[in-house]
């Protein structure tokens, strides 16, 4: 079963994995950078902008809010949204470090692996 075998790997390994899953998808890109490009808080404006019913869109905003990309609050019908950019900068860190980590390892592989 799937979800016995992620236990198995390390907590920072399956953060990193979700934090990528909740980029995995070109509308959640997208959203994010519609937030980002706004000044303030955005409401409900996400639809307008783009090519995504409202269902659509809500499902993108709830996957970014449960990993913490995003942050949300309730003005009377609308949520409005906006980025968390320490939770941002964090992801950001640790795939970096992750991806250094790699270029670390390729250095001690042989030059004619797999090739």
């Amino acid at each position: 079963m799937a979800i016995k075998n992620r236990s198995k790997f390390a907590r920072d390994k399956r953060r990193l994995a979700d934090f990528s899953k909740s980029l995995a998808h070109p509308a959640r890109l997208a959203i994010l950078q519609t937030i980002a490009e706004k000044k303030e808080c955005i409401c409900g404006e996400i639809v307008e902008v783009l090519p995504l019913a409202q269902a659509t869109v809500s499902q993108h905003l709830k996957e970014l809010k449960e990993i913490g990309l995003i942050k949300g609050e309730i003005e009377g019908n609308k949520s409005c949204y906006c980025i968390d950019w320490t939770r941002l900068k964090q992801f950001q860190e640790e795939l970096n470090s992750f991806f250094q980590n790699l270029n670390q390892l390729k250095k001690s592989q042989s030059e004619n692996c797999c090739s």
